[in-house]
């Protein structure tokens, strides 16, 4: 249970004679709140006995500050281990937490956010009195609410499609990328995917913005209408167990590491009240569950990395743990990643995939409220709508499932899979209001190689090969396609169960590189990538239709940007 206190909530109580902070306040109470020159919300987000994950939230009521330094005791013999967004040191139960160069403006109003973990023994007991640069901030009992650790001050209210309505953040970084190329102005206003990815893009580096830096930007973009903002949550300890090129920095067993250093953070930049008014998307953990339905155990396409990570369940947890602690942020929506209809469409995937979700989606404290929807062909190429053939089709007596493309799919493209995987979700326990999410950011299939009708009836195989748009050898190649082409824009409400299409894979961002590159990234090389692979059992033992010379996934691949661009569908 989560543990807070903070000094607003006891002016809440005098004057509405309530605790919690769900209460209309009279102007009065109003009054008594702007008479409270700083408030600290210091919550204990986790508390496994021995240690504790705790997040602080400091509004200034004051003038505006260029730096800040907040303080507190300790009444036990807590020892702060790490932490983050704060410098922080400790003299003996005395705690001073201090702002990084990134964060030391504190506007009037405003508020900042930081957390830490801690070990103690016997009690936990949370601080009774903080300052704000040597000014006591007022605090309440701890009989006040906060029992959803970490909410942030936000409305509380959630939507039911956070796209409807809503303006979309636009990446500034990848909008310049975009606009510096041959005809990209056409699209470098399009809202795309940021993508936490590792530890390090929380704040960002020299060369790309922080999580804040992001938000903020956002903020700024908002105006005084709604604005969506879309994160890309992906850093699973043993990340991408059957794909080297996005393999992860953490390994294995690393799950605590997720949680503290990667997680944790992010919560606590979320739940900052300076983000409320925010609808924060969060695609969780692309690949990562359905890895562990069709690459594991006897099945043909089995790996060590993925048998290991359904052996020690820490995709599992870290998934759940994911939709917990940032489910509990009033203004955060959770979209689970759920492959895609070549991935997941057939019988024996299908049902067990839902399943494995519903087990982590009730995980590490997570409840199936924790979750908005999914997402399905997240970076992928997937065809939207196959419109010159059907899975009800025969030619010549034989099914369209038999063709060698199809190969007993139920499912031959991503808006039906969506539809019929969103029923099967509900059927074991998601909430009936879930929305899904497209990523049409890669699956035009446009341009002159685009088939204008059905095929030859000559054979089912002909029949579909000539007819579908998705040009891929095999639906089972992932990396850098040759042929491929922007998809639908970006739209909310586009089709029935689905909230949006989404570009949550920035055009232009690579896959993985063609080649090894040595990098401190933690990217290994998967000859998926490298277009003169013939192939394994994951795709049907056939050329891997990657373009040459890629970088490092997520780098700039232009020679990609200008495909998609000229085979965009529909045309640009």
């Amino acid at each position: 249970m989560s543990r807070t206190r903070t000094a607003v909530l006891a002016a809440l109580a005098l004057v509405a004679g309530v605790s919690g902070p769900a209460v209309a306040v009279a102007p009065s109470a109003r009054a008594a709140i702007s008479a409270i020159p700083c408030t600290v919300d210091y919550k204990i987000q986790n508390d496994w006995g021995a240690g504790f994950t705790a997040a602080v939230t400091v509004t200034n009521n004051s003038a505006a500050k260029s730096s800040w330094a907040v303080k507190w005791s300790y009444a036990g013999n807590q020892q702060v281990t790490s932490y983050w967004n704060s410098k922080i040191a400790q003299s003996g139960t005395a705690v001073t937490a201090s702002n990084e160069t990134y964060n030391g403006t504190l506007a009037a109003g405003g508020s900042v956010s930081f957390g830490f973990n801690g070990s103690y023994s016997g009690t936990n007991a949370v601080p009774t009195a903080f300052t704000l640069d040597g000014v006591t901030c007022n605090v309440d009992d701890g009989s006040g609410g906060g029992g959803g650790g970490g909410n942030g001050g936000g409305s509380g209210t959630r939507v039911d499609n956070p796209y409807a309505g809503a303006k979309v953040y636009v990446n500034p970084e990848w909008s310049a990328k975009a606009a510096a190329e041959t005809g990209g102005s056409r699209i470098s206003n399009q809202p795309t995917g940021v993508w936490l990815d590792r530890i390090a893009a929380i704040n960002g580096t020299s060369t790309s913005m922080g999580l804040r830096a992001h938000l903020d930007a956002a903020l700024a973009q908002k105006g005084t209408g709604e604005e969506v903002v879309q994160l890309v949550v992906y850093d699973l300890p043993g990340r991408d167990c059957a794909a080297l090129a996005s393999n992860g920095e953490l390994g294995p067993t690393e799950i605590d590491k997720y949680k503290t250093q990667f997680i944790d953070p992010i919560a606590a930049i979320l739940a900052d009240s300076k983000y409320a008014s925010l609808r924060i998307v969060t695609t969780i953990e692309i690949d990562s569950l359905p890895n562990l339905v069709t690459n594991t155990g006897s099945r043909a396409t089995a790996t060590a990395n993925c048998d290991t990570m359904l052996a020690n369940g820490n995709y599992v947890k870290g998934v759940g743990y994911a939709l917990a602690k940032l489910g509990a942020i009033p203004n955060v929506y959770n979209y689970l990643d759920a492959g895609h209809h070549g991935w997941l469409g057939w019988d024996d995937n299908f049902a067990p995939a839902a399943n494995i979700f519903k087990q982590a989606a009730t995980s590490e404290g997570a409840t199936v409220d924790d979750v908005a929807g999914f997402i399905t062909n997240t970076a992928n190429y997937s065809a939207l709508k196959e419109n010159n053939f059907t899975i009800n089709d025969s030619v010549n007596g034989t099914s369209v499932r038999q063709s060698k493309w199809v190969d007993w799919n139920r499912y031959v493209d991503e808006l039906s899979f969506a539809q019929a995987f969103r029923t099967q979700l509900v059927s074991v326990g998601f909430n009936s209001g879930i929305g899904m999410l497209i990523d049409t950011s890669r699956n035009g299939w446009g341009g002159s190689a685009r088939p204008a009708g059905p095929g030859p009836t000559t054979s089912v195989d002909a029949y579909v090969d000539g007819g579908r748009y998705d040009r891929r050898i095999h639906v089972g190649n992932w990396c850098n396609q040759a042929g491929a082409g922007l998809g639908e824009r970006p739209q909310a409400s586009p089709a029935a169960g689905i909230d949006a299409y989404v570009w949550m894979k920035p055009p232009g961002e690579s896959d993985g590189s063609s080649s090894a590159i040595p990098n401190d990234e933690g990217k290994g090389f998967d000859q998926m990538c490298d277009p003169t692979y013939t192939g394994n059992a994951r795709n049907g033992n056939s050329m891997s239709g990657a373009l040459p010379n890629a970088p490092l996934s997520g780098h700039w691949f232009s020679a990609q940007f200008q495909q998609l661009m000229a085979n965009a569908y529909p045309p640009l």
